[in-house]
């Protein structure tokens, strides 16, 4: 089957945003009189969002007393630095430019706010070449619930089994499958060492971007 549409999660697998996370993080952190924590023990914890970030620095959860300021002085901070250190995945930038080439559209599913993803999307300069880019609030469910995946493909004008979809994390494997996309799992994502990608029942795996090209 002819893949016509490559979607990519974003966090983790289109661009590599550990290190604004890590910096908002660590402005809280200090803000709240504690210790910065460093940049290997959060990085894992990226492609869960901001609950994961909070658990990996503060060991508090959704529910608790104080989670909720918490974590809008978080996002707040982020969204306010949030392009200083994040660039696309080496490679991924001329992966895009031969997708375009060849003719197949490509888009963005995350479970990323869209008051996140649209301003980043916009610093990075891929907001107009994108065809679809879905956030985790765009829709009524997030990953890995299929519908942002269908949401895109629609957007992109393909149907799921003519899609794609590359992520780091069991979620987005779960989300492609639900959808009924093709999967690969960005080896060089966001993975924790306990993660098992082999087990994720993904199409396949890849340690570069530029070998979904050898994929497709």
């Amino acid at each position: 089957m002819t893949i016509k549409c490559v979607l990519f999660d974003l966090d983790g697998t289109f661009a590599d945003t550990a290190a604004d996370l890590h910096f908002a993080l660590n402005r809280v952190l200090v803000q709240r009189g504690r210790e910065e924590i460093p940049f290997e023990k959060l990085r894992p914890a990226v492609s869960h969002g901001s609950r994961a970030m909070l658990k990996v620095a503060f060991d508090i959860d959704p529910g608790d007393p104080g989670y909720t300021e918490l974590q809008q002085q978080f996002l707040h901070i982020y969204a306010d630095n949030i392009a200083l250190f994040t660039k696309p995945f080496a490679g991924m930038e001329t992966l895009i430019d031969e997708l375009e080439a060849r003719g197949i559209h490509w888009g963005i599913v995350t479970n990323k706010p869209a008051w996140l993803t649209d301003p980043l999307m916009q610093k990075l300069g891929f907001d107009q070449r994108a065809s679809a880019i879905v956030s985790g609030d765009t829709t009524t469910h997030a990953k890995p619930h299929p519908e942002p995946i269908l949401h895109a493909c629609q957007q992109a004008g393909a149907n799921p089994w003519q899609a794609l979809y590359v992520g780091d994390a069991i979620r987005d494997i779960e989300a492609g499958r639900n959808a009924g996309t093709k999967t690969l799992v960005a080896l060089f994502g966001y993975l924790d060492e306990d993660d098992n990608p082999w087990e994720w029942q993904a199409d396949g795996q890849i340690n570069h971007p530029m070998e979904i090209l050898e994929w497709l």
